[in-house]
């Protein structure tokens, strides 16, 4: 029997994905769990296993197409099967592609899909007209979004009811909510226009001129994804920044006591364990750090899941550790390892990208002595290592040469307050400048 392959879902807040890349074609033998495509979406790039053994019996997705999740993608037979469909396959020509292939397939039949562009004409659905069913279409099209837009609809008062979504199905995107609140102008022949508004000069040319040495290429799934979410938490946190300067002495002596222990057990112990572990006991006794905001409600996490961004080629990637409280120093240092090293082959999981709830950054690695990172939604806090370096500080009226690094966290200030933010920056602080060996 053949055994449809699904979109994944890659995250709690994620509705679609895109097909980067078909690993196998039509007619390739697959086995189970045998990379089959390759995805992008906000959260991870990804190369998806085959569910099944079998054959690649027919394909429903094309590269650069976006579905939503769940939707059937593939099929995966036997050869047998692949040689009873060649016959119609010839017969039969391929449709054109649609600019939102599948719609209807994806709306309940009792539901009318929203009409785009003035000369739409209305379609009757169970012997009723689209304008006779538009309390039912308005319904819907609420109930067509994801958690993270109706956040955002409702941190900005506005009426989902009102856009008309882009997605599929009539789906209200973050490109259409995004695009409404910056604009607020409804385009009635695709819907809302792009919520990233573009900074130029006024009067400069989007066109480069004739003698201009340039190259044009477009933003990739995950550029685009990107960008969407950091404009989208600049709009919904209010950013707040505390840099605090550590001193990482104590850390560096132990790890070169700790280092061939750890090598053994092969892991390397790095600097980001100890900030990691030192995070975990801050987030313990600052539990407000750890939750997020939703409309008038404070959701307070019990677990503590530290998301690790992973800086890639293509972008950035922010994997996620599961219970990190309930991880020593080892547990620490081999899940970071682990999650990197998958995260840059494409093989992580899909739970293994959200339900974060507290995200380090560590762009020091580069060389930056601070950065002011963006929230990672719908978080409440992000931390940012700066670079790790002997620097001369004052210590008893002299001078010192010290391992130190400047510390940087930002805050929704919306639920954190600076006394509270500080006093979590002086935790941390004071796990790592006294750190405790036999952790």
């Amino acid at each position: 029997m053949p055994t449809p392959v699904l979109m994944p879902q890659m995250g709690e807040s994620i509705a679609e994905g895109t097909i980067v890349r078909w690993i196998k074609k039509v007619g390739d033998a697959v086995d189970r769990d045998e990379p089959l495509f390759e995805i992008s979406t906000d959260k991870v790039d990804a190369e998806i296993p085959a569910p099944a053994a079998g054959v690649l019996t027919e394909i429903k997705v094309q590269e650069g197409e976006t579905v939503a999740v769940n939707s059937v993608v593939a099929t995966i037979g036997t050869s047998s099967e692949m040689s009873q469909d060649e016959p119609e396959a010839t017969t039969a020509p391929a449709a054109p592609p649609t600019t939102a292939p599948s719609r209807d397939a994806v709306v309940p039949a009792d539901v009318v899909d929203q009409p785009h562009g003035k000369g739409a004409q209305q379609r009757k659905t169970n012997g009723r007209s689209a304008s006779a069913s538009k309390p039912v279409e308005d319904d819907s099209r609420k109930q067509r979004s994801s958690p993270l837009v109706r956040r955002i609809a409702r941190d900005n008062d506005v009426d989902i009811s009102q856009i008309h979504g882009s997605g599929l199905g009539g789906r209200v995107t973050k490109h259409d909510i995004l695009g409404y609140i910056e604009t607020g102008i409804r385009d009635s022949g695709s819907g809302i226009r792009e919520g990233l508004a573009e900074s130029r000069i006024p009067g400069e040319s989007r066109t480069p001129s004739p003698e201009s040495r340039v190259e044009i290429k477009p933003l990739s799934v995950m550029r685009k994804k990107i960008a969407e979410h950091m404009v989208m938490s600049r709009r919904t946190s209010a950013h707040v920044h505390s840099v605090f300067h550590v001193n990482f002495s104590t850390v560096e002596r132990i790890r070169h006591q700790r280092k061939a222990e750890f090598e053994q057990s092969g892991v390397k112990l790095t600097y980001m364990a100890f900030i990691a572990k030192a995070a975990v006991s801050a987030l313990r006794k600052f539990p407000i750090v750890n939750a997020s905001l939703d409309g008038d409600n404070v959701i307070y996490k019990k677990d503590i899941n530290l998301g690790i961004a992973v800086a890639l080629e293509t972008g950035l990637l922010v994997p996620v550790i599961k219970h990190a409280d309930e991880k020593n120093l080892l547990g620490l240092s081999r899940a970071i390892a682990d999650l990197a090293t998958r995260a840059r082959s494409k093989q992580l999981k899909p739970e293994e990208v959200h339900d974060g709830t507290f995200t380090i950054t560590n762009p020091g690695q580069f060389g930056s002595q601070f950065g002011m990172p963006i929230i990672n939604q719908p978080q409440v806090a992000i931390l940012g290592i700066g670079t790790i370096e002997k620097r001369p500080i004052v210590i008893d009226d002299a001078i010192a040469i010290r391992t130190m690094a400047y510390l940087t966290l930002g805050y929704d200030h919306r639920l954190v307050d600076g006394a509270t933010g500080d006093q979590f920056m002086a935790e941390i602080k004071e796990q790592i400048e006294h750190f405790d060996g036999a952790q």
